[in-house]
């Protein structure tokens, strides 16, 4: 494998000797970098950014960096990247990857350093390099690394790739000029004037930095087509085994309708996993010999709750992977195995399927590239189940509220798992009217049906203030609350009915204000009881399985 290295130095510090590729020595700026990594090489599979006075880069390391799986491993978290740029905080600041990883461990971030990047030549070829119009390096290397992740690269922060340990060093503070340049160019002009005017400060010094030479969005690709076949699958390469895992609660009906479906699968499954938390009269204990022919292990609960009945799945689990599904889904025949197709493709521990939800229209572009997931559908992801050995099973907090999936996949991300949106596995959500969190009074208004609504109002949920909380800084739930706020003034469709809503939202935003922060308050007072993490204990199998 040839690896180039750009040797990046402020006082023609003499290269190492690279024996991996070729050697070129550039200037500490945005511009000579960019230059240097637009020049062509045929031949050339990746490129070593090294600042030299991080020391010689070991050659040993980074060539065995470079056969692991993903695209782009940097060490911009050692570094001091984290957190940076500080205005994200105003337009995203509960997104997943907004929250870093510990830089002692591998994890998935986008917030890399081009003073320690590893990065395969197809990303650069494909995405583009950095962005010359910034005036720190630091800068063009965040945006850049935003710009990878959100188009389809996976990013890897690994300070193995240094040396030595370094002490963490804070990273001074980034230009203004370049902060509201990373802003315009990653979320537009009127997110960007919205955190210029959340951040505050000095009217006339955000002007000026404002006015600044501005970057024109690079045209960026597609760096996985969903149809690529990708890694070629290893003779001697088995997939795992997998347990299909459904809790039901009162949708008989559905449920049956998904298990004929599971009766078609191309890759059929190991077993499937049942938690039927019907209660009283509602109850059929019969049930199951409708499916004799399929390998049913039916778990009887009589509390009902969505995360222990998943955690009393997930401990009684024998196969090597588990598929979460809702018993409201409806799936294709080659459901299985499209998602083991992917992870032996990207060598990934989980692939996160999409859900089509029932009358929500299309699903936003992002949802149609294979990128690192900033989701975790427990309605359709196919999860390598040793991973919760290290993010233990559902925090029982979520019991009987939302966001469980979205907590598990925080701490499954914060672990250091490899966690990979498959667009091609797609199952069709349809909601049902009954059971499921409705039965808790949760999820009974949704993002979806408000905006459809003239007088329908999604609030904020404890159970994911609790989240916010748990996961975030003060400033950024706060933000995160008055942009869900604000955000209910929006409404689906044109015409009429479209003004009607925004008129009426507007009178109601001061009780919606009211509302979602009572519901924060008793977010942030569950911290005080929760989390609640049983830990994952791999299953003994005492009997041989077979198919």
């Amino acid at each position: 494998m040839r690896i180039d290295l750009i040797w990046i130095t402020a006082d023609r510090a003499t290269p190492p000797k690279w024996e991996l590729g070729r050697v070129r020595s550039v200037a500490p700026s945005p511009a000579a970098v960019a230059a240097a990594a637009k020049q062509p090489v045929p031949g050339v599979d990746a490129i070593l950014f090294w600042d030299a006075t991080l020391g010689a880069p070991d050659q040993n390391t980074i060539s065995a960096a470079a056969h692991l799986p993903g695209d782009v491993r940097h060490a911009g978290l050692s570094l001091g990247l984290g957190g940076l740029p500080r205005m994200i905080d105003f337009v995203d600041p509960v997104w997943r990857f907004n929250r870093d990883p510990e830089p002692e461990i591998e994890a998935t971030s986008w917030r890399l350093s081009l003073r320690a990047c590893l990065v395969r030549a197809a990303v650069l070829a494909r995405l583009g390099g950095p962005d010359t119009h910034f005036e720190s390096l630091a800068g063009a290397s965040l945006e850049l690394g935003h710009r990878w992740i959100r188009r389809g690269a996976s990013m890897r922060h690994d300070a193995g790739l240094l040396p030595a340990p370094l002490p963490l060093a804070a990273q001074p503070p980034l230009p203004l000029s370049d902060e509201i340049r990373f802003m315009r160019l990653r979320y537009g002009r009127v997110w960007t004037a919205w955190a210029c005017w959340r951040r505050g400060g000095s009217i006339i010094q955000t002007i000026r930095a404002w006015r600044q030479p501005a970057a024109v969005a690079l045209s960026a690709g597609i760096l996985h087509e969903p149809g690529d076949p990708g890694k070629k699958p290893d003779a001697s390469e088995k997939d795992p085994t997998v347990t299909v895992l459904i809790p039901t609660l009162d949708r008989y009906p559905h449920l049956f309708n998904l298990l004929d479906q599971l009766r078609a699968q191309t890759v059929p499954p190991l077993e499937i996993v049942i938690v039927d938390q019907t209660q009283g009269d509602n109850r059929d204990m019969r049930w199951p010999e409708r499916f004799a022919d399929l390998p049913l292990r039916v778990l009887w609960r009589d509390q009902a709750g969505q995360c222990s009945s998943r955690n009393a799945g997930l401990a009684a689990a024998r196969g090597e992977a588990v598929l979460f599904l809702d018993d409201d889904d409806q799936v294709e025949p080659d459901l299985i195995a499209r998602h083991l197709s992917f992870l032996r493709r990207f060598e990934a521990d989980a692939s996160c399927g999409v859900a089509e939800e029932a009358g929500a229209g299309a699903l936003p572009p992002e949802f149609r590239l294979i990128r690192d997931s900033d989701v975790f559908p427990t309605n359709n992801t196919l999860l390598r189940i040793a991973t919760l050995e290290r993010s233990g099973l559902f925090d029982l907090a979520y019991e009987k509220g939302e966001r469980a999936d979205h907590d598990l996949g925080m701490r499954l991300y914060l672990t250091g798992a490899t966690l990979r949106l498959n667009p091609a596995a797609v199952v069709i959500h349809l909601h049902a009217p009954r059971g499921g969190l409705r039965q808790h009074k949760a999820r009974i208004v949704t993002r979806s049906s408000s905006r459809a609504s003239v007088w329908h109002r999604q609030f904020l949920a404890p159970t994911e203030a609790y989240l916010w909380a748990r996961y975030f800084d003060a400033t950024q739930v706060d933000e995160a609350l008055l942009i869900r706020t604000i955000g209910t003034l929006r409404g689906r469709g044109a015409g009429l009915r479209r003004w009607a809503r925004a008129v009426v939202m507007l009178a109601l935003l001061p009780d919606t204000w009211r509302q979602n922060k009572s519901r924060l308050a008793a977010g942030r007072a569950m911290l005080a009881n929760f989390p609640a993490i049983p830990d994952y204990e791999p299953v003994v199998i005492k009997e041989p399985l077979t198919l």
